[in-house]
């Protein structure tokens, strides 16, 4: 399972609301003042749980394996397409308050599979966004076209090869104008090249390496500042770092731009400029499900500005020795940096229905401290994944969670008013 790997369509979502609310850095600067004067700090959550008033609670318990944020009926707001482990997948529709009705059953295919990891795109080129859904152990992908009215029609037929899928890209890597599909096997990856019409052909062969990995997660990124995209791949065990030479085709450059990451197991990695020196940074969801000994650390993996990664965890992240398996950088405070929202299936101690959800907020240099207190303790689940959009309209940053145990959540964006 991928936990959830971002599109492009999900990365702009973020990043409209990197700059939003400035003010909160001033109420939260002015607290901290405040807390050394009188010995304390005003930490209160900048986040409301709505679950129970705003979700169908009852049909999202247990077995969320990855949401997708999207507007998938045209209306302006933007839905939630969640990939559903044995069961039919589920699409939520937005009322643009923030309410969400289940109508799964009249707008998608209701055919259970081992889903793992969902995207969305104008796959066909029709003008309105088509879903994608990889699954692992029955190994049958799936692909519904949008009739243009927010219903799907299923044409998973259009694949041309299917495997034990983890992971899934949405994204033009050729750079001529439509969707191509990428995807993270426990096996050979896969690059499914697009005609334009929704159609694809298999390019793995002339396009990426041949390895026999276990892929957990695919990001793409400029990491080397060149002005393509280049492909991190997170597996159990060493991950790799793929390099855009240039059409689309990828050569292995591992050993001389990453560290050593033999002992991590990765679930999840996210792009992202941490420190503020205009290159993309990674973060890594380290887990132990697979790997008995692996390092269950999240790593944060800073870039040299041509590519090249340092692993600077010990200096720069809290530490966190739960099983983690997923982790986004978003601007959760509104300051104009990235903090991370880390989604955890357990803990070191204990692996009972507890928070499972925590953000680590950014001091502005990549320095990352433990911020519990931003998320509600309501927030109770297993986290598996974590989604963060404007769901209500209101310009703040909202989260959608997906968990194992319980209930999904939702948690809507509170106000911060500036302090005079």
């Amino acid at each position: 399972m991928a936990g959830s790997p971002k599109t492009d369509f999900t990365a702009s979502i973020r990043l409209k609301g990197a700059n939003l609310n400035r003010s909160r850095h001033a109420f939260v600067c002015c607290c901290l003042v405040i807390g050394l004067a009188v010995g304390s700090v005003a930490q209160t959550p900048i986040f409301e749980d709505v679950s129970d008033a705003h979700l169908p609670v009852n049909d999202l318990v247990e077995l969320t394996m990855d949401a997708m944020p999207a507007d998938i009926d045209g209306d302006g707001d933007l839905d939630i397409i969640l990939a559903m482990e044995h069961k039919p997948n589920i699409l939520l529709v937005n009322d643009g308050t923030g309410r969400f009705t289940n109508e799964s059953a009249v707008r998608i295919p209701q055919i259970p599979h081992d889903s793992e990891d969902v995207g969305v795109g104008d796959l066909d080129s029709d003008g309105d966004l088509d879903i994608v859904v990889v699954s692992e152990d029955d190994q049958v992908n799936e692909l519904y076209l949008n009739r243009g009215n927010g219903t799907f029609e299923d044409a998973s037929h259009l694949w041309p090869v299917t495997g034990i899928s983890n992971a899934l890209l949405v994204i033009d890597i050729e750079g001529d104008g439509d969707l191509d599909l990428l995807v993270g096997n426990n096996g050979q990856n896969f690059l499914l090249r697009n005609s334009g019409s929704g159609s694809f052909s298999d390019s793995t062969r002339n396009a990426l390496p041949a390895f026999e990995d276990v892929t957990q997660d695919l990001e793409a990124g400029d990491v080397d500042g060149d002005g393509d995209l280049d492909l991190y791949v997170g597996n159990e065990g060493q991950d790799r770092l793929l390099i855009n030479i240039g059409g689309a085709r990828f050569v292995d450059e591992t050993e001389s731009r990453l560290p050593a990451l033999t002992q991590v197991e990765t679930r999840e990695a996210d792009f992202g400029d941490v420190d503020g020196d205009g290159d993309l940074d990674i973060i890594l969801a380290a887990t132990r499900f697979f790997m008995p000994t692996a390092d269950r650390q999240n790593r944060l993996l800073i870039n040299d500005g041509m590519g090249r990664f340092t692993d600077e965890t010990q200096t720069r992240m809290p530490r966190d020795w739960d099983l983690t398996v997923d982790c986004d950088f978003v601007d959760l405070d509104g300051d104009g940096d990235l903090d991370v929202l880390v989604s955890n299936t357990a803990s070191e101690t204990t692996t009972t229905f507890a928070v499972r959800w925590i953000a680590y907020r950014n001091d502005g240099t990549g320095h990352f401290e433990n911020a519990r207190w931003m998320l509600p303790f309501t927030l109770k689940g297993k986290g598996f994944d974590a989604e963060a959009a404007d769901f209500n309209g209101d310009g703040r940053i909202d989260l959608y969670l997906c968990s194992r145990a319980g209930a999904d959540r939702l948690a809507l964006g509170l106000p911060i008013e500036e302090t005079p």
